[in-house]
């Protein structure tokens, strides 16, 4: 038997959320699967990037932001405890955003930033970790002969490789991305949604995106959203090609969004 604690990386109960005191999500409930691609779908101000957000907290950056009602679990931890060290949550919980955001730094100063952070200070554990983690985001090829070079001088496509990078550097258990191939050209986002399924053997990976393509080729698992409410969740597969809610049908067939 499957034991359900480790088969399931978040719990969502009941969410409901606000910014100040406009209602932005309402009584939202899903389970997100351990190493899994979950995909939240659906229009504009629907409500997935603050459903994503709450997964590791960053809403509690805005002020008058708040979960109103229910709870967000990670492997069975209730991650709105007043207990919870955030930056702990965060370093467990990557963030790849829309825009790809490297620091000024060079691409290794880029990508060992969290772990100095977090105490690493031997050059050597820094260097294997950040060897580590380009190969994981499949950029070392391209860069390790100009490590010190400032990564701002990459392509887009590199750069949010490289901010992937400096995510899995820190070996979160979930990476959250918002729209990671928005700013991307096509073949750089081909290369994203390949990394991505590569990832998903370590990490739980959940993933808003506005493209119904990529969803669908990438996604094991989708939630289609609709004015803060969750209207229907389930197999990609059978989202797609059965969806059982009229309104998830209209959107995935472009009749609106």
């Amino acid at each position: 038997m499957v034991n359900p604690v480790q088969d399931t990386a978040i719990h969502i109960d009941n969410v409901c959320f606000a910014y100040s005191g406009k209602q932005a999500l309402h009584d939202v409930s899903l389970e997100i699967p351990s190493h899994k691609i979950t995909a939240f779908i659906g229009p504009s101000g629907c409500g997935k990037s603050t459903l994503l957000r709450c997964i590791n907290r960053i809403n509690d950056r805005i002020a008058g932001a708040r979960i109103t009602s229910g709870t967000v679990r990670i492997h069975e931890i209730d991650i709105y405890r007043k207990d919870i060290d955030i930056q702990e949550l965060r370093r467990r919980v990557g963030m790849v955003f829309q825009k790809y955001n490297p620091f000024a730094k060079s691409i290794y100063d880029n990508v060992v930033f969290g772990l100095k952070i977090a105490g690493m200070t031997k050059r050597s554990e820094l260097d294997a970790a950040a060897e580590a983690a380009l190969t994981g985001a499949a950029l070392w090829d391209e860069v390790k002969d100009r490590l010190h070079s400032s990564a701002l001088g990459l392509s887009g496509g590199q750069q949010q490789r490289l901010c992937i990078a400096r995510a899995i550097a820190n070996e979160p258990d979930i990476l959250l991305m918002d729209e990671p191939c928005a700013a991307l050209d096509p073949l750089a986002t081909l290369k994203i949604e390949e990394l991505m399924l590569e990832l998903k053997k370590k990490f739980t990976i959940v993933i808003v995106t506005h493209n119904m393509a990529q969803a669908s080729r990438c996604s094991d698992r989708t939630a289609f959203m609709y004015l803060g409410k969750l209207i229907e969740y389930g197999d990609t597969l059978q989202i797609f090609r059965n969806p059982s809610d009229k309104q998830t049908e209209a959107y995935i067939s472009g009749a609106f969004g």
